[in-house]
């Protein structure tokens, strides 16, 4: 836990970089249902803590578990000019960030993305085993967490 609290600290103290955005997850409600059965499953975000920085006017410290069941894959997405931290708290994760190398992350790796970056790429390796992320957003206050790009 020392190294997860060092990690969020970290992030505390590079607050001057920020804003964010977050998705709803749409429903495939008027999908065939071939079409919704076909597809791979997706992540699932759920806040643990929401606060705004009292010595940083207009930005707000976000931490949420990010889980993926097995084979889950998130849509290509931006989290808009938050600064973001994730840590691996079980599975494998694989990462892309545009004009970036893919990367493999293992339980208790971590990895920070910059303001603006494009996630092309999330998901659980496993076919069988899930993935959870802690992750923390310094983010602009009132901004979204996540942003799907449009038609993915």
């Amino acid at each position: 836990m020392r190294v997860v609290a060092a990690g969020v600290l970290a992030v505390v103290t590079l607050t001057g970089v920020a804003a964010c955005s977050t998705s709803d997850q749409t429903a495939n409600a008027k999908m065939p249902t071939a079409a919704v059965a076909s597809k791979r499953p997706t992540e699932t975000l759920k806040p643990l803590l929401q606060q705004n920085l009292p010595n940083v006017k207009g930005k707000t410290f976000t931490s949420a578990i990010v889980a993926f069941p097995p084979n889950a894959r998130a849509k290509p997405h931006r989290h808009g000019e938050a600064f973001v931290y994730a840590y691996v708290l079980e599975g494998t994760v694989r990462s892309e960030l545009a004009g970036k190398p893919v990367k493999t992350y293992r339980e208790g790796e971590n990895w920070v993305e910059p303001p603006g970056a494009h996630h092309v790429l999330t998901e659980n390796t496993s076919r069988t085993e899930p993935a959870k992320l802690l992750v923390v957003f310094v983010s602009n206050t009132g901004d979204k967490l996540k942003v799907d790009d449009p038609g993915s």
